[in-house]
């Protein structure tokens, strides 16, 4: 099993009180060590307001971000844990997603969710659709951005969805990934959510399941994938490891580490917030991680 590290950007208050110059040269030592000391990934979350409340501090948006990113690594798979898909015209997202593929020589995952933050929604000037639209939202953008990352037989994507519509789009460059970047659907929804990954992802992401939540869900995903006759086999799963569940260096997260590996998942990600501050935080990690018999480069 691979382990990712989620790096600082402020939006779980470890900015709260820095300059933004400084702040953001940290995001970029933590990413960069993160490469070195052998993580498989790096991610940054797709929000506008701090958690659990907004206050007026340090957000960095993810996609400016992990554009500097990429072009400052050279190993590390960059994404994002997720991004909310209302945000952004889908067509968009994926000319975006395209050109930091190119940017980043081949590195880079599409991580996508229906998205949950009201106050940002409506602050940002989204408004707020009920679940059911939410959800059917992210259905006709991952039709739009399947067809927009299609291989070079298909320069042009149309699509015409209650939510989304392309017509003759050209997406060029196409991703240096083939067949496409990976997709990625985040979310812990069984009836829905699940299905979406099904159906359009490489992977599905639960978000903040601890390892006996995993095998309780593992069979239901499975499920959905015979549903259409695919392969469960082909749909990679991973967890977004909440930053409280990390903080505890030693064998007690040794042992979840441990658990989320005996579940048979492909990856985790984790964020430590400590990482912020503290130089050792991510060299602890990688330590607890090898004891728990995770890989690392």
């Amino acid at each position: 099993m691979r382990i990712g590290v989620i790096v600082p950007q402020g939006w779980v208050g470890e900015y709260d009180g820095w300059d933004p110059l400084v702040a953001w040269q940290r995001t970029t030592q933590v990413a960069l060590q993160a490469e070195r000391l052998g993580f498989e990934s790096i991610w940054l979350f797709d929000h506008f307001h701090t958690i659990p409340r907004p206050t007026d501090e340090i957000t960095f948006e993810s996609f400016t971000s992990l554009s500097a990113l990429a072009a400052l690594t050279t190993r590390v798979r960059l994404g994002h844990i997720v991004i909310c898909t209302a945000f952004r015209n889908p067509a968009l997202t994926a000319k975006m997603i395209s050109t930091l593929d190119t940017i980043s020589g081949g590195r880079m995952e599409l991580g996508i969710g229906a998205g949950w933050k009201e106050d940002e929604w409506e602050a940002y000037g989204y408004g707020f659709p009920e679940t059911r639209e939410r959800l059917a939202r992210l259905d006709d953008d991952l039709e739009v951005i399947t067809r927009m990352l299609a291989g070079d037989d298909h320069h042009h994507a149309t699509y015409e969805g209650t939510y989304a519509t392309v017509r003759d789009a050209i997406n060029v460059p196409k991703p240096i990934q083939r067949p496409r970047v990976p997709i990625m659907v985040g979310g812990n929804g069984p009836n829905v959510t699940w299905r979406l990954a099904a159906r359009h992802a490489d992977e599905l992401n639960l978000d903040g399941m601890l390892p006996d939540d995993v095998v309780e869900a593992l069979p239901i995903i499975a499920s959905r994938c015979g549903e259409l006759d695919r392969d469960p086999a082909s749909l990679a799963v991973s967890v977004h490891i909440w930053s409280e569940y990390t903080h505890d260096e030693g064998q007690r997260r040794v042992d979840l580490l441990g658990g989320y590996r005996e579940t048979g998942v492909d990856r985790v990600m984790a964020l430590v917030r400590s990482s912020a501050t503290d130089d050792d935080a991510l060299e602890s990690l990688a330590r607890d991680a090898r004891a728990a018999g995770l890989e690392l480069a």
